[in-house]
């Protein structure tokens, strides 16, 4: 029985260990063949702390054969952190190499593996920083064909330009992106226009657009470092100054008009309150003019007014009737009146 055990597991400790070269024989061979120091109890130890030991592997071959050794930083248990935290192992060795080839002294692997958690593509970084990129001013996705921009003497400007960066490997966590470059871009040129005095300076020197611009150091606390700003179009628009003249002449029209409405209808309102005080008077005069008879009989009853005295107010009444119908209606009138 004793003897079947111990054939028990002896056999069991042969497809062990068949299994472990199985997996592991193959990477132990290339690490061994490559001089990448990493050795089969190391695989195991990986697959038990949840790390792909191919990865960790071919990452630690890449680096040793581009001549990155543990005195750069790229160690096994570095390599097995960065893999643990989340990182891309393969994206940071192929960034380490070609800015080793590049001479670029400022990456190194902690630097590489920081830009890499902070889900910038250090890889990416590394080749603008040696091939630098171009960026279209205004962006290809903001929709804008040109950016527009007017001079002191009233002409608009469409202008588009390409801005030249490379990566600022210090600067990339934490840096602005492209989108600030291109903002920044495009407030200084259309800046850089406003402040000139006529517009046909911008199209004599176009240079000076970029001049002006760089001199901003736009590319302050971004991830990018401004190589050159180029004009690559710059057209004529509008007269947006004589328009917006035209606009307030036409503004300050409307609100004159409106101004004298207004009086027109004060003066209205005026004198619909004259013609109601002149009927007010001419109603309190006919009103006056009944209690004339009146007086005249008190006066004859009293005796204050002789027959004679009666005849003459008579004669003047109607002296001053007829006056007053020769000035209205003429000469037929007067005569109708003294009929």
């Amino acid at each position: 029985m004793p003897t079947l055990i111990l054939l028990g597991l002896g056999i069991f400790a042969l497809l062990l260990v068949f299994g472990l070269l199985a997996r592991y024989l193959r990477l132990w061979l290339q690490s061994y063949a490559s001089s990448a120091g990493i050795g089969l109890f190391d695989l195991v130890a990986m697959s038990f702390k949840k790390v792909n030991p191919t990865v960790i592997v071919r990452s630690k071959i890449m680096a040793v054969q581009a001549g990155l050794g543990d005195s750069s930083g790229v160690t096994r248990q570095a390599l097995e952190a960065h893999y643990l935290a989340g990182g891309r192992v393969p994206l940071v060795v192929q960034a380490l190499i070609a800015a080793n080839k590049a001479k670029i002294k400022e990456l190194d692997f902690k630097l590489a593996t920081a830009i890499d958690l902070a889900g910038r593509n250090v890889r990416e970084a590394v080749q603008t920083s040696v091939y630098p990129k171009v960026i279209d001013c205004p962006g290809k996705n903001s929709g804008r064909e040109s950016l527009d921009a007017v001079a002191k003497n009233g002409i608009q400007l469409k202008v588009r330009a390409r801005v030249t960066v490379r990566t600022n490997l210090n600067q990339l966590i934490g840096g602005a992106t492209e989108e600030t470059i291109i903002a920044r871009v495009g407030e200084g040129i259309v800046s850089a226009i406003g402040s000139a005095e006529r517009h046909s300076d911008v199209l004599e020197n176009p240079d000076m657009i970029s001049k002006t611009v760089l001199a901003r150091r736009l590319d302050s606390n971004t991830a990018f470092e401004i190589v050159s700003i180029d004009i690559a179009d710059i057209d004529v628009g509008g007269n947006i100054g004589a328009r917006l003249q035209a606009d307030q002449a036409e503004a300050d029209t409307r609100v004159a008009r409106a101004n004298a409405e207004g009086r027109r209808a004060m003066a209205v309102a005026k004198e619909q309150e004259m013609i109601a005080g002149i009927e007010e008077s001419r109603a309190a005069l006919v009103d006056s003019e009944a209690e004339v008879p009146k007086a005249i009989a008190d006066a004859l009853a009293n005796g204050g007014l002789g027959i004679v005295d009666y005849y003459k107010l008579r004669n003047l009444q109607a002296d001053t009737d007829m006056r007053r119908t020769i000035a209205n209606g003429g000469t037929q009138g007067a005569i109708a009146a003294a009929q």
